[in-house]
């Protein structure tokens, strides 16, 4: 167990009866009343492949083992609350502190995957790291609810892993996101995200990076310098400006009220932005998930995507940030990805960016 502070922030580290690592991050000292659980005593045994389509020049995963992963259960056996029987343990302790982390039971990658037997395509072993984030103890609540600092030390903590993986030297790129809703496939409601640390660069990672790339060589600046700066011009597709950070439905949004959190400044990395932009960034997050929530009275469904740059050597043109994918395109009505989304890779949108925008705008937030 180890405990550090900066900032004041706090995290202590800890070891599941499973063997698999847990940290705790706070705003205040770290306190642990109880026993550190596992649903179950036996380490994980996951044997995760990846098999490469030619077609598509991507790599596929296969972790068999997760069809036993938890479904939907009811709120009296939640894995993701702090244990409350200590005969039915959970993933997480009692004790106060803010957010945890810890190495998914059921992980689609994972460091040390054997290698498999030559199979029908070009296989290997699925090396990676998979990690779950819980973002509260309320298991009723939304990651919205955070408060201002909270939501600041979740982007903290989607550094520190960022920087854990980088220094191991396997993982060339991180993927912090979250899926809330039944509707995008949620099998846990207890508000909580996921990371996935990759040993290649995945597709879509690749193509930001080159196009950042391209960017770059022709203009001779960062992609997301001149988007901000176009935005902030036109000004019909900013949602909310913090100054050192904006949401904007992005004048190409693919979902009706896709919205982007970016910086104002051109980073590559969370960790790269200064303790004032990390506020800003968690405040126009903040905002824009309180916006999709008032939008039409209900809890929005959606997709979030944490997008930083890839992690085998510096890349200071990548630009850092959040993509929200809302999956109502209207009131009580859900954006299938169908034929031309996922056979031809186009999306239809319904809605010019532009409407979208002015709507969220005109959302009133008070006691969403």
């Amino acid at each position: 167990m180890t405990s550090t502070a900066a900032s004041q922030t706090y995290q202590q580290e800890f070891t599941k009866p499973d063997g698999r690592p847990l940290t705790l991050y706070g705003l205040r000292p770290i306190v642990v009343t109880s026993e550190i659980p596992s649903p179950s005593p036996d380490p994980v045994d996951a044997r995760p492949v990846m098999r490469w389509h030619p077609l598509r020049g991507e790599w596929v995963m296969y972790a068999a083992h997760r069809l036993g992963r938890t479904f939907l259960p009811p709120p009296e056996y939640n894995p993701l609350a702090p244990t409350s029987d200590p005969a039915h343990p959970t993933e997480l302790p009692r004790g106060e502190y803010d957010l945890a982390v810890f190495a998914n039971r059921f992980p689609s990658l994972t460091l040390n995957a054997p290698e498999p037997p030559p199979g029908p395509a070009d296989t290997r072993a699925g090396v990676g790291a998979c990690e779950v984030v819980v973002f509260s103890q309320n298991a009723a609540g939304r990651l919205s609810d955070l408060s201002d600092a909270q939501m600041s030390l979740l982007l903290s903590v989607w550094a520190d892993r960022t920087s854990r993986f980088a220094a191991g030297g396997v993982i060339k790129s991180v993927l912090a996101f979250e899926n809330r809703g039944v509707e995008v496939g949620v099998t846990l409601h207890h508000p909580h995200g996921q990371i996935y640390a990759y040993d290649h660069l995945p597709p879509v990672a690749t193509r930001m990076l080159e196009m950042a790339q391209k960017h770059q060589a022709e203009t001779g600046n960062a992609w997301i310098s001149d988007f901000v700066a176009a935005e902030r011009e036109a000004g019909e597709r900013v949602v909310h400006d913090e100054g050192a950070a904006l949401s904007i439905v992005p004048p190409f949004a693919r979902y009706t009220y896709e919205t982007w959190i970016l910086p104002a400044r051109p980073v590559g990395l969370l960790s790269e932005l200064t303790h004032d932009e990390r506020d800003a960034f968690a405040r126009t997050l903040k905002d824009a998930l309180l916006r999709l929530d008032a939008l039409f009275g209900v809890r929005m469904p959606y997709l979030m995507t944490v997008h930083q740059a890839p992690l085998d050597a510096p890349h200071p043109e990548f630009p850092l940030h959040i993509e929200l994918y809302p999956y109502l395109r209207a009131a009580g009505r859900m954006k299938y990805l169908a034929g031309t989304e996922q056979g031809a890779g186009e999306f239809a949108n319904d809605k010019f960016p532009e409407v979208a925008a002015a709507e969220l705008r005109a959302v009133t937030l008070e006691d969403v």
